[in-house]
């Protein structure tokens, strides 16, 4: 009976033993547990407390509803869910007792994409470029002129031996902080002119203080080049922006801080409106070539840029030539400027240059027997048109010549490709417009053949001033047809002298009364009429 009475109280108790177990959650609740804030955040990510969660080893007793009801007033609000992240990073790790491991890792700095405008305000502490080389003591025409060792260390390394005219008149003025317009001819050092001064004036690695415009890409990238290099024994940054590329390097450049900016008009404008930089530090704004931008129709973006200037600046103007309407925007923009003028009408004096007179149907023969018959190192061919542009150098090709292509309807590789080209020696000939007579600054052009005579004079001085720079001496060819005799009148005029007239020996030329220099003067006399500058730029 005994073990009848007792067998049957076993059974009676044994299914409510796992009932005890409850009472154990809420001890192992209040226990911390460093896997606690995981799993949380694991329950959080999914949503939900079921599944995978249960299997890693929480557990839940099963009971009523009321039951849980009651344990969520115990314990407090969930923890589940995204809401849980931004409770615990309010009440912060000390309420829990413990640090989250996101509590106990640093912020991470934030990308170029990530920050905005304002993170980059000011060099960063931990960003400061490092201190400029050590240089050898100078005593040179660079350093009488006011510049440190430095910088006539890298004229000096730059191949500049002496100052040219408009150096020695400008570097002093620009060190003064004067605002002044520089005009002189083309290949005379103009951008050293400004470039030296600028450097030594800004010292020290800062906010972006200097700002430098340009009509075209390839001059913005010519004078970032020439900053870079005469700012090398310096801790100074420099950058540009031009259209054609993308943004993105361009911005990171920007929000990481410059000292230097090379920019064209339109680009610049796009950064500023995106707030990628501001103007707001700018101690010294240079126009570069400004009747160039006011040719292409930059004027309304150059006034909107120099408007987001501060006032209190230094402006400087450098071009090679001076049109009348250069006036009016000089008077708004500078301040009692000082005008350095060198000789701006006369091509450079190491050009040797001559007209060679020829029919129009034979102007590609003698452009090909003038290459056959000639020493060169590169020529470089100016075509008025981007069409003839392509179609001479097309033709050249066929004639088994090296060539490169160089006009605005090239996109932007394709034009850098044809300038790296040429300056290597891929290239011995380069066709280009007149984008290529502006300011670029390639070595050793031994020739220039204008195939098409320019329609405006002071191009005339530009193109053939792309040859005989730093001291060498150069050639230009200028093919002359009876439909240009007029515009090469005008040219002869405009530097205030004759340009001589010259016949290839072998050529078998088709008689025309261009060989006849009293004929053609008379020819000239008749066609000759007053010729509107802007009337010539509207035409191209």
């Amino acid at each position: 009976m005994l073990r009848k009475f007792i067998a049957k109280l076993r059974e009676t108790i044994s299914p409510s033993s796992p009932a005890k177990k409850p009472v154990e959650a809420p001890v192992t609740a209040k226990q911390p547990s460093r896997q606690q804030p995981s799993r949380d955040r694991d329950r959080g990510a999914r949503g939900s407390g079921s599944g995978r969660g249960k299997a890693q080893g929480s557990y839940e007793p099963r009971s009523s509803g009321h039951g849980q009801a009651q344990r969520g007033r115990d314990r407090g609000p969930s923890r589940r869910g995204p809401q849980s992240y931004k409770e615990r990073e309010q009440r912060g790790p000390e309420e829990y007792g413990h640090a989250s491991r996101e509590h106990q890792r640093p912020a991470p700095t934030p990308t170029a994409s990530q920050a905005s405008p304002a993170h980059y305000a000011s060099p960063q502490p931990h960003r400061e470029a490092a201190p400029p080389p050590v240089v050898p003591k100078m005593a040179t025409a660079f350093t009488a002129l006011g510049l440190t060792d430095a910088l006539a260390y890298a004229a000096e390394q730059k191949g500049y031996t002496e100052p040219t005219p408009i150096q020695v008149q400008a570097i002093p003025l620009v060190l003064t902080g004067r605002d002044v317009i520089g005009s002189a001819q083309t290949g005379t050092g103009k951008t050293a002119a400004f470039a030296l001064p600028i450097i030594q004036r800004l010292g020290q690695h800062g906010k972006l203080r200097c700002l430098v415009l340009e009509p075209t890409r390839e001059l913005a990238l010519q004078v970032e080049q020439a900053f870079i290099e005469y700012s090398k024994f310096t801790n100074l940054r420099v950058t540009i922006v031009y259209g054609g590329v993308g943004y993105g390097k361009q911005t990171d450049d920007l929000r990481r801080g410059m000292d230097i900016l090379a920019a064209t008009p339109g680009r610049l404008l796009d950064h500023l409106e995106q707030g990628n930089c501001t103007l707001n530090d700018i101690d010294i704004l240079v126009l570069d070539e400004v009747d160039r931008m006011l040719d292409m129709g930059f004027l309304p973006d150059v006034r909107r840029i120099v408007q987001k200037c501060p006032r209190a600046r230094q402006t400087l103007f450098f071009t090679a030539t001076m049109p009348p309407e250069i006036g009016q925007l000089a008077s708004w923009a500078l301040r009692d400027p000082v005008k350095v003028e060198i000789g701006h009408h006369s091509p450079a004096e190491t050009i040797s240059h001559a007209f060679y007179p020829v029919v129009a149907e034979q102007k590609y023969d003698l452009l090909l027997a003038l290459l056959d018959r000639t020493q060169y190192h590169s020529v470089l061919i100016f075509s008025r048109t981007k069409i003839g542009a392509d179609r001479i150098a097309s033709r050249l090709k066929r004639a088994n010549h090296l060539v490169g292509v160089l006009h605005a309807d090239r996109n932007q590789r394709e034009r850098v490709e044809a300038l790296e080209g040429f300056k290597s020696g891929k290239y011995e000939v380069l066709v280009a417009t007149d984008i290529a007579a502006r300011g670029l600054d390639i070595q050793d052009i031994s020739h220039v053949i204008n195939y098409d005579v320019p329609e405006n004079p002071e191009d005339y001085v530009h193109r053939i001033g792309r040859t005989g720079r730093a001291h060498k001496s150069g050639e230009a060819f200028t093919l002359v047809t009876e439909e240009s005799v007029r515009d090469a009148r005008s040219i002869e005029r405009f530097i205030g002298a004759n340009v001589e007239r010259k016949k290839l020996e072998g050529f078998d030329y088709i008689y025309s009364a261009l060989f006849d220099v009293e004929t053609l003067e008379a020819v000239a006399a008749a066609t000759a009429k007053p010729t509107s500058r802007l009337h010539g730029r509207a035409r191209r």
